[in-house]
């Protein structure tokens, strides 16, 4: 994993940070990660909220996760009280997720949320993909021959494979080369099905590009069956921490709907019924 470096010094290693004073007024950016039983994710996280952190230093910054690492999200938003806060999904699509577990555990908290929309689709989300794909050896003029698996943890939701499905075509617009969405789960086609494809239409460099969050038991998996380079997830990359902090801007501009000029189907289903923020 690249680009893992934390910057400690000037934000705390909490999981859930400690600055609660605001001296702006606005509300507090809670991202909200999937949690995973790999220590390394745990670790990812953090330092990307010192990346976040230290790009916006009077914001307050605070971590949830849905499961398996503390602190759980209810319980981050029972110690904001009934603050305000906007939830950022640190999820790369829509799905069960973004539009129902995480609405529902905002709504049964006395914080005054908005849900803003997953990181993906968005270009700076490509921006990550496509330097993740070059540290990994991916050359600046890609044989013809050469061919992009995306691989994503997948979902039976059909939102999240058109959100996929959309970031596949936008780095395709970027390399220049065919991209295919492949899933780890509950999707199709399976990242190995995927190369096959591609192997049998006559490509022969063919990559995968790890459309994770941080490294994992499906990041790790995608990445051996590759037959030729694997790209690190995203974690730290200085684009993702962008992206949070824009998903948090939007959501405070829209009450947590998408934005469709960016390549979004659709929207995520908002903890909030009116632009106010609401209890």
């Amino acid at each position: 994993m690249t680009a893992m470096t934390a910057l400690g010094s000037r934000t705390s290693r909490n999981p859930s940070r400690t600055r609660t004073g605001n001296p702006g007024g606005a509300p507090a950016l809670v991202v909200v990660a999937h949690g995973s039983r790999d220590p390394r994710a745990l670790r990812t996280v953090r330092a990307l909220l010192d990346r976040v952190g230290a790009l916006r230093p009077a914001l307050p910054v605070h971590l949830g996760h849905i499961e398996l690492n503390a602190p759980l999200l209810p319980d981050t938003l029972a110690a904001l009280g009934d603050g305000a806060a906007v939830l950022v999904p640190l999820l790369l699509s829509r799905g069960h997720h973004v539009e129902r577990d995480i609405p529902d555990m905002a709504a049964a908290s006395p914080a005054r949320t908005r849900v803003a929309a997953p990181l993906g689709p968005h270009p700076l989300l490509v921006d990550a993909l496509h330097d993740r794909l070059t540290e990994a050896g991916w050359p600046s003029h890609a044989p013809r021959d050469s061919a992009v698996v995306l691989a994503s943890a997948g979902s039976r939701a059909p939102a999240s494979r058109a959100d996929t499905a959309r970031t596949a075509e936008l780095l395709t617009a970027r390399l220049g080369v065919p991209v295919v969405p492949a899933y780890a789960s509950a999707a199709a086609p399976t990242v190995p099905d995927a190369i096959r494809a591609l192997t049998a239409r006559g490509h022969r460099r063919i990559a995968v590009a790890s459309n994770f969050t941080a490294p994992g038991r499906f990041a790790t998996e995608c990445a051996a069956a590759a037959p030729w380079i694997a790209s690190a997830p995203l974690g730290t990359h200085p684009a993702m921490a962008r992206l949070l902090l824009h998903r948090y801007d939007q959501a405070l501009v829209t009450g947590g709907e998408d934005n469709a000029p960016e390549g979004a189907r659709g929207t995520a289903r908002p903890a909030t019924t009116e632009p106010a923020l609401a209890r």
